[in-house]
C-alpha cells in the first residue's frame, strides 16, 4: 500500500534515528554522531554511523544505509509495512488506511514493475546470445568488461519482439500491460503491436530505490535517432528522474560529488572511474524538478552538484540555459558548479584518454555559480567605462530579479557588485568615460587607512553637479529621465531595480518605472500628463522648478543626457560603501576584532580608490 508522504515525513519527525537504534543496541556518542559495531555483519572496530541531523545510519563496512523504517526492517527482519506500524505505533501515530482504489492502483504499480524487470532479465540475456554479438562487442570497445556489464545491468534488445512478447505473456502480463510500459507500441488497426525497441544496446533506468522503470536504448547499425528512451509511463516521468540516481543518492551520503553528465557512457565511464555521484539526464536539458532532485540527493551543507558541458560556444549557451533555469529556484544552501570540457571531449572520452585525474582535475576548477554569472554579464564589457559598468550591473540585476527567495537574491547581488567594484578598482580607480574623472586637476595625495569616513569626502567635489547628499542625486537621476523618456530604454532595468532613500521620490520612481515599462513610446510631455494624473502633480512641479545640472534640463543632448544619468548612477556606490563602512565602524566599536579591524581598513581603502584618492592598492600601501 502507497503511504502519503506527510505521514511518513511525521514518523520520521518523532521518532529520531538515534532513538530507534538505541531501543535495539548500544551506541557511543561520537561528536556529532553515535558509533558502533555493526549489526549487519562481524567486526571489532566500531564502522556503524548514526547521524540524526543526516536522518540516516551508515556501516563502512559492509555498506548497510538507510533511515527509520531502513533500519527496522533489517534488524527486525520485517517487510516495509510492517516497521512503518511498529514504528508508528512507538509514536503514537495511525496509520493510514488505503482506500480500495489505492489498494487497486499499488498493486497495479507492483504488477508494472514485475513486468519491467522481467523485460530487464530478458534483455540481459539476449546480450549473451548469438543475436547479441554486435552490442557486446560496442559495449566492450566502449571499455566495459563483464563485470561491468553486469553492474549497470546492460542487455540487448534483438529485431524480432515475438519472443519477449511471449515470455511476457506467459507470465499473466496483457499488450495493453507492454505497451503502457513502454515495451511495445500499437500498429495499425487490426495489426499486432510492434516492439518499441529493436536491435538496440540497451540502458535499464531506475527510480530513487534502484527499480527499473525505463530503458534507454542506443541504436548499433541502420538509420534512426542514435538514442531512444521508453515513452512517459505510470513507472516513469522522466523529467522527474536521472539516470544513476539510487546510486548517487548513496555515493553523496558517502560524501562524493554530485557530478551530472549529458549520457548514459558518460555515467558508466565516470562511476568505474570511481566518480560514484555521476548522473545524468534522459535526452532532455535538466529541468527545475531535476535539480530540486539533486539537491534533495545530497546531505546538508554540500548541496552544489557540478553540471559538466562542452567547452564550445553551444556548451557555454546550454551552461547558460541551465543557469537560468536554476536561479528561480535558488533557495539557501542549495546552489550548483559549472565545469567545462577540453575541446572535443566529454566525460567518458576524457576519462578514457587521461584517466580519472584528467576529469578530476576539470571537476576541481568548477565554477561557481556566481563566478559563472559574472563571467556572463561582463562578457564583451569593459568595467573601465561608464557605459560598460552600467551594462553590467543592468546584466546583475537582470539575473538576480529571476531568483525568487529575497534573502538569496541580496547574498547573489552583494557578490556580483563586489566583483564589479573590484574590476573597477583593478582598472585603475575612478569612473572614466564620459569625461568624468574623480579628483582631475588636483594632485594625488595619500591617505591613512584608518581615516573616519566622514572625512573622506570632504574633498570629493568643490564644484560640479554631483553631491553628496543622495536626495539631490535622486532628483537627478528623476529628472533626466521625465525630459529624456527615450533613455529608460537604456538604463530602464537599472532604474527599476534602484530604491531611493527618499519616500516621495522612491513612489515617484515606482510611478515613472509603471509608466514607461506600459507605453515606452511617451514622449516628456505625456509622461509627465501620466505622472500629474497618477497624483503626482505637487511631486513634479517642486521636481521640476528646481535646479538642476545641464544633463538633467530638456534642452540636453540624449547622449549628454546618458552621460550624466550613468556618472550620477554610479557615484551611488559611494552610498552603498559609506553604508557598509558606518556598519563595520559599528562592529569594530563593539568588538575591537582583528578580523572587523581588517574589514573596516578593507573598506576605507575601497573607497579611497573609488573616490580617486589614490589610483590603486599598491599606491596607497605604499
Amino acid at each position: 500500500m502507497a503511504l502519503p508522504p506527510q505521514f511518513l515525513e511525521e514518523l520520521r519527525s518523532r521518532l529520531s534515528v538515534s532513538e530507534v537504534v538505541m531501543k535495539r543496541m548500544r551506541l557511543q556518542r561520537a561528536g556529532r554522531e553515535f558509533k558502533a559495531p555493526c549489526p549487519f555483519h562481524n567486526e571489532k572496530t566500531p564502522s556503524f554511523y548514526v547521524n540524526d541531523q543526516k536522518n540516516f545510519f551508515h556501516c563502512f563496512g559492509c555498506g548497510a544505509h538507510g533511515d527509520q523504517i531502513g533500519f527496522v526492517m533489517r534488524h527486525d527482519n520485517l517487510s516495509f509495512m510492517e516497521a512503518v506500524e511498529h514504528l508508528a505505533g512507538e509514536a503514537g501515530l495511525q496509520v493510514p488506511q488505503a482506500s480500495p482504489q489505492e489498494r487497486q492502483q499499488y498493486e497495479r504499480q507492483k504488477s508494472l514493475y514485475d513486468l519491467v524487470e522481467r523485460a530487464t532479465k530478458y534483455y540481459e540475456r539476449e546480450l549473451y546470445g548469438p543475436s547479441g554479438r554486435n552490442a557486446l562487442d560496442y559495449l566492450r570497445r566502449r571499455g566495459l568488461d563483464d563485470a561491468g556489464i553486469a553492474r549497470f545491468r546492460l542487455g540487448y534488445a534483438p529485431q524480432e519482439g515475438g519472443p519477449l512478447k511471449a515470455l511476457l505473456a506467459d507470465a499473466g502480463y496483457s499488450e495493453a500491460d507492454m505497451v503502457e510500459v513502454g515495451l511495445f507500441k500499437r500498429a495499425e488497426a487490426g495489426r499486432p503491436v510492434r516492439n518499441f525497441f529493436w536491435n538496440r544496446a540497451m540502458f535499464p533506468v531506475t527510480d530513487r530505490r534502484g527499480q527499473v522503470v525505463a530503458f534507454g536504448g542506443r541504436v548499433l547499425e541502420g538509420d534512426g535517432p542514435k538514442y531512444i528512451n521508453s515513452a512517459e509511463n505510470p513507472l516513469f516521468h522522466k523529467g522527474n528522474l536521472l539516470y544513476g540516481m539510487s546510486r548517487a543518492r548513496q555515493a553523496a551520503a558517502d560524501g562524493q560529488r554530485l557530478i551530472v553528465t549529458e549520457g548514459y557512457m558518460d555515467v558508466i565511464s565516470c562511476v568505474q572511474a570511481g566518480f560514484e555521484g555521476a548522473v545524468a539526464p534522459l535526452g532532455t536539458a535538466m529541468t527545475e524538478t531535476q535539480i530540486q532532485v539533486l539537491w534533495k540527493l545530497a546531505p546538508e551543507g554540500q548541496r552544489n552538484p557540478i553540471l559538466c558541458f562542452d567547452g564550445d560556444n553551444a556548451g557555454r549557451r546550454a551552461a547558460q540555459r541551465a543557469v537560468e533555469r536554476v536561479l528561480p529556484i535558488l533557495v539557501p544552501d542549495a546552489t550548483v558548479r559549472i565545469a567545462f570540457m577540453p575541446d572535443k571531449e566529454d566525460p567518458d572520452s576524457l576519462i578514457r584518454s587521461g584517466g580519472p585525474e584528467a576529469f578530476s582535475a576539470i571537476l576541481d576548477r568548477a565554477l561557481s555559480l556566481e563566478d559563472f554569472i559574472w563571467e556572463m554579464v561582463r562578457q564583451g564589457e569593459d568595467p573601465k567605462t561608464a557605459d560598460g559598468r552600467l551594462r553590467i550591473e543592468t546584466g546583475i540585476n537582470q539575473m538576480m530579479e529571476k531568483v525568487a527567495d529575497k534573502a538569496v537574491q541580496y547574498s547573489y547581488r552583494s557578490v556580483l557588485r563586489e566583483k564589479l567594484r573590484a574590476a573597477i578598482r583593478a582598472g585603475g580607480g575612478g569612473f572614466g568615460g564620459g569625461g568624468f574623472a574623480p579628483g582631475a586637476g588636483r594632485p594625488r595625495r595619500q591617505m591613512p587607512g584608518d581615516v573616519p569616513v566622514s572625512r573622506l569626502w570632504d574633498n570629493r567635489f568643490r564644484s560640479g553637479t554631483l553631491r553628496t547628499e543622495p536626495r539631490r542625486r535622486e532628483r537627478y537621476l528623476l529628472l533626466a529621465v521625465i525630459h529624456h523618456p527615450d533613455l529608460f530604454q537604456d538604463i530602464g532595468e537599472v532604474l527599476a531595480g534602484a530604491e531611493f532613500g527618499d519616500a516621495e521620490l522612491e513612489a515617484l520612481r515606482q510611478a515613472l518605472v509603471a509608466c514607461l515599462t506600459a507605453e515606452s513610446a511617451l514622449d516628456a510631455e505625456a509622461l509627465k500628463r501620466h505622472l500629474s494624473g497618477r497624483g503626482f502633480y505637487e511631486t513634479l512641479d517642486s521636481l521640476l522648478s528646481a535646479d538642476a545640472p545641464k544633463f538633467a534640463q530638456p534642452g540636453a543632448s540624449f547622449e549628454a543626457a546618458k552621460s550624466g544619468w550613468q556618472e550620477v548612477w554610479l557615484s551611488s556606490e559611494d552610498g552603498l560603501l559609506q553604508r557598509e563602512l558606518r556598519d563595520a565602524e559599528r562592529r569594530f566599536a563593539e568588538t575591537f576584532s582583528e578580523d572587523d579591524l581588517a574589514k573596516l581598513r578593507a573598506l576605507q581603502r575601497e573607497l579611497l580608490i573609488l573616490r580617486g584618492h589614490v589610483d590603486n592598492l599598491t599606491e596607497l600601501d605604499g
